[in-house]
């Protein structure tokens, strides 16, 4: 392996690059899901484990409680067209409230133009933000629809959206696996990646051994955004609703060592640790400056360069360690992203 040079400063986002062999992005699932590779850090001795994902109970301590994002992904990427006939591509990332949702269209668009769809469907341009985003309100046969009355028939004519760096349109097999099987709220725009690699047995596996709970936290759009400020503390956090339930709070309030499945659930956590607050917008930044305070373990998989999510694993084990494991990841050749492999912190 080669020698890294010194890291410098855990606030610069320089710091956080790294370079990864494109064969190594994970373009589509493996199965079975639980056959992905799970690589185990210890924090005590700095050790690293490979194993596979099936083996995960193994590893738990058996003390934790265990934390999962109930989120269920929704179709909300649309192929339409303008009035004036040119095509657009619309990606729904949050709603705003029951009418309004912000979105990212691909084609230009001014306030006031009507989208077309399939099934009589049409988005009205009521706002151009200044971060890329535009603000509509969708119709169905002229009539002005709720994010409920929208959900049935995106089922129906939207598409997985499915991260860029996949570049690769979205299949049938993408509406199975890229969705845990125990996603259950509809409002993700993109997967909650660690929960993918559980099986209805493993799940069951884990949950019968392990109190445990949900928290639900909408993943939006935002999540792939890079951190383009120098330093990382200048980056404008995306939030995103977030609801934790009775029971994952009833496991907050214990003593038990939580262990999150996924940075999702881990900054639903953190943001109440901090805010006392059991559902709203969440807009957590975690990094090394800004370490958890309640969640004790984290199961994760292997994120962008320069992302938050990478800069939320070196909240937990610093920067060097993180690129000392991301290093021996790239060694062994695990599978990365959403797809990829996974990995355990203890």
């Amino acid at each position: 392996m080669k020698k890294r040079p010194l890291i410098k400063d855990p606030l610069l986002t320089s710091s956080y690059e790294y370079t990864l062999p494109h064969e190594l992005i994970a373009t589509h699932p493996i199965h079975p899901r639980d056959h992905a590779r799970l690589l185990v850090y210890n924090r005590k001795d700095s050790s690293i484990t490979h194993a596979r994902f099936d083996q995960l109970e193994q590893f738990l301590p058996q003390e934790c409680a265990i934390i999962f994002n109930d989120t269920k992904v929704i179709k909300a990427r649309l192929y339409g067209k303008k009035a004036s006939g040119g095509t657009i591509e619309l990606l729904i990332n949050r709603p705003l409230d029951a009418h309004t949702l912000n979105v990212y269209i691909k084609g230009r668009v001014k306030v006031g133009f009507t989208l077309l769809f399939d099934e009589n469907l049409t988005a009205t341009i009521i706002a151009l933000n200044d971060d890329g985003s535009r603000e509509v309100n969708f119709y169905l046969s002229n009539t002005l629809i709720r994010f409920e009355e929208l959900l049935p028939i995106l089922e129906r004519i939207g598409h997985i959206p499915l991260p860029p760096y996949l570049g690769r349109e979205d299949n049938s097999e993408d509406e199975r696996e890229y969705q845990s099987v125990f996603a259950h709220h509809e409002g993700a725009v993109a997967a909650p990646t660690a929960s993918l690699h559980f099986t209805d047995e493993l799940f069951e596996v884990v949950c019968a051994s392990h109190s445990n709970a949900f928290v639900t936290l909408h993943v939006g759009s935002g999540t792939f955004k890079p951190v383009e400020a120098e330093v990382i503390t200048d980056h404008p956090m995306h939030s995103e609703y977030f609801n934790i339930s009775k029971e994952a709070h009833t496991l907050i309030q214990s003593d038990l060592p939580l262990l999150c499945v996924g940075t999702t659930s881990t900054r639903t956590i953190e943001y109440h640790a901090r805010s006392g607050e059991l559902h709203g917008e969440a807009n957590l930044f975690l990094h090394p400056n800004n370490p958890p305070k309640r969640v004790n373990h984290l199961l994760t998989n292997f994120h962008l360069p320069q992302s938050t999510l990478l800069m939320l694993v070196a909240s937990f084990v610093g920067l060097e360690e993180t690129h000392r494991i991301y290093d021996e990841a790239i060694d062994q050749k695990y599978r990365f992203f959403s797809y990829g492999d996974a990995m355990l912190i203890l």
